[in-house]
Formats: structure tokens, C-alpha cells, sequence
């Protein structure tokens, strides 16, 4: 079921895409994050901002 309200929309993009990714182990840290919560790298990134494509 997809989201129509726009302030909902606005939260829920905010939750799932405003969040580093360590690009040595993976893990998910928060915006502020300046070293990996697991293995404790500074080598972070922010996650991509378009949801996958769906195969067929």
C-alpha cells in the first residue's frame, strides 16, 4: 500500500535514507556518525537516495 500524504512520505524518507553506510563493513550508522559503530573506520558514506529497481 502505498504512501499518499506527503508529510508521512517526508517522514518515512527521512528514517530510511538519512543514514551513513562504513564502506568497510557495511553497517548502518546514524547522520551525526562520524566513525563506524562496528569496526570503528571513519571511512563512512551516505546511503543512496533512490530505492533499488525491481527485477523481473
Amino acid at each position: 500500500m502505498p504512501i499518499t500524504d506527503p508529510e508521512k512520505l517526508r517522514i518515512v524518507q527521512e528514517r530510511v535514507f538519512l543514514k551513513k553506510v562504513c564502506r568497510n563493513c557495511g553497517a548502518l550508522n546514524s547522520i551525526r556518525a562520524t566513525k563506524c559503530r562496528r569496526c570503528h573506520s571513519r571511512n563512512l558514506r551516505i546511503k543512496k537516495k533512490e530505492l533499488p529497481a525491481k527485477r523481473a
